[in-house]
């Protein structure tokens, strides 16, 4: 969960501000207060949280709310707006890519800010997103960083150049975008060796990589744990190279990662990509809106339909009438289970469905996403045939399928009733539909 501290204290502030009996003058300082408590507990700097909590007091306690805005909704909406605001606004988010040539990308950055890693997550993205990316390493200085792009790159299938330590960075991310060329790929992303804000001879040849490449986007990797100091370095890069995005990493449940948010934005950078996890996949591309959703519980749709798009996640006909008429069998619940999982942590794919993550507290997402690692252990248990019949899983059978998942016969039974309530309720469904029909009313 991206910046969970923060979005739980934020959300406990709306929720208790929404159940107030009137929004009236006490209710909104009292909300303006909490909503300060949590960007201060997550490394907001204080100036400007105090400059946006006085612009929602000013908007919602001076001015008369427009016509059809009840007083409660717009300080919903001057709270929206000014984390809006302050994490950047509508700023362009996309990467300047341009098809049908072979567009070069630079990742520079402190040592251990994660580029290495963020470089795989980039090109798996890129690929996702129908480009043909290559990895390049151009770090000489630290002795596994070729090893560890060769592993993840083989990880996503994605090819890497570089390895030579007798060859400078310069000649080693020259020598790569060459390759990268002949191969036939069309975005080439290259590692540089990480290097503090002081090393004035690490940046000078900073500066040479960039001038004998010429890249298209230079990204600058930030770590989100360091908060407010995130500004110097961002600065400080930029004065080197012409920083065209900023990539946040280590933003999950970074307690500082509020800091390192608002701290860059101020510079006028434009972040673009922000890592919410270790996966190789957890990336996403940073929109302040959408962000600011998923800190308020709002959820996030857009999000989830790309999400499904990038895994092609697409039912067969045949299921999807198997389902609605109630024929569906155990397999078919299974392979809907893994399809599932393969979007990731159940917990942050309940995030993205708009006012279930207000709704629903942490503990029961977590309740939720276990029970689905159970219940796919359990259909893994049994036979073909037990899957396509299951009214034939007597107690052995039962007792069985649950030694081999590790669970509580229990757990077998309670996942049975569920398919059978499942198949109930799709019957039911249809029998409906059916009779509005027939009555000349829409389903």
């Amino acid at each position: 969960m991206v910046l969970e501290k923060m979005a739980s204290s934020l959300r406990t502030a709306l929720s208790k501000f929404m159940g107030a009996p009137v929004a009236d003058e006490k209710a909104v300082r009292e909300l303006i207060r909490d909503v300060q408590r949590a960007l201060l507990q997550s490394d907001v700097n204080v100036e400007l949280v105090l400059k946006l909590t006085k612009k929602v007091e000013d908007e919602v306690l001076r001015s008369k709310p427009p016509p059809g805005l009840t007083r409660r909704e717009l300080a919903l909406k001057a709270i929206y707006e000014e984390l809006v605001n302050l994490l950047g606004g509508d700023r362009p988010a996309e990467l300047r890519l341009t098809p049908g040539k072979l567009n070069v990308i630079m990742l520079v950055g402190v040592q251990g800010s994660g580029k290495t890693t963020s470089a795989a997550k980039l090109a798996l993205l890129l690929k996702r997103r129908g480009f043909k990316p290559a990895l390049v390493c151009a770090d000489n200085y630290r002795p596994a960083a070729y090893e560890q792009l060769v592993q993840l790159g083989k990880k996503i299938g994605i090819p890497v150049y570089g390895g030579d330590r007798s060859k400078s960075p310069v000649e080693l991310a020259k020598e790569g975008v060459e390759k990268a060329k002949k191969s036939g790929v069309n975005v080439v992303i290259i590692d540089t060796a990480g290097r503090h804000k002081e090393e004035k001879g690490l940046i000078e040849e900073m500066k040479e990589i960039a001038r004998a490449i010429q890249p298209d986007e230079v990204i600058l990797v930030i770590d989100a744990t360091i908060g407010q100091q995130a500004k110097a370095q961002a600065e400080a890069f930029h004065e080197a190279v012409k920083v065209g995005s900023i990539f946040l990493t280590k933003l999950d449940g970074a307690a500082r990662g509020g800091g390192a948010l608002s701290a860059v934005a101020a510079t006028g950078a434009t972040i673009k990509l922000i890592g919410v996890g270790e996966g190789v996949d957890e990336l996403q591309a940073f929109n302040p809106r959408r962000f600011v959703n998923l800190l308020l519980g709002m959820g996030d749709l857009e999000a989830l339909v790309e999400k499904v798009k990038q895994l092609e996640i697409k039912p067969e006909k045949k299921k999807v009438e198997a389902l609605l008429t109630g024929r569906f069998t155990l397999k078919d619940m299974l392979e809907q289970l893994e399809s599932l999982r393969k979007m990731g942590p159940f917990r942050k794919i309940l995030e993205l469905i708009p006012g279930l993550s207000l709704k629903l507290p942490a503990e029961a997402m977590e309740v939720a996403e276990e029970k689905l690692e159970r219940w796919s252990a359990v259909l893994k248990s049994m036979t073909k045939e037990e899957m396509e019949k299951p009214e034939i899983l007597n107690k052995s059978r039962i007792r069985r399928i649950a030694r081999g998942s590790g669970v509580d016969p229990r757990e077998v039974r309670e996942l049975i009733n569920q398919f059978n309530a499942m198949k109930r309720m799709f019957k039911q469904l249809v029998r409906r539909g059916k009779k509005l029909s027939l009555l000349g009313k829409p389903p």
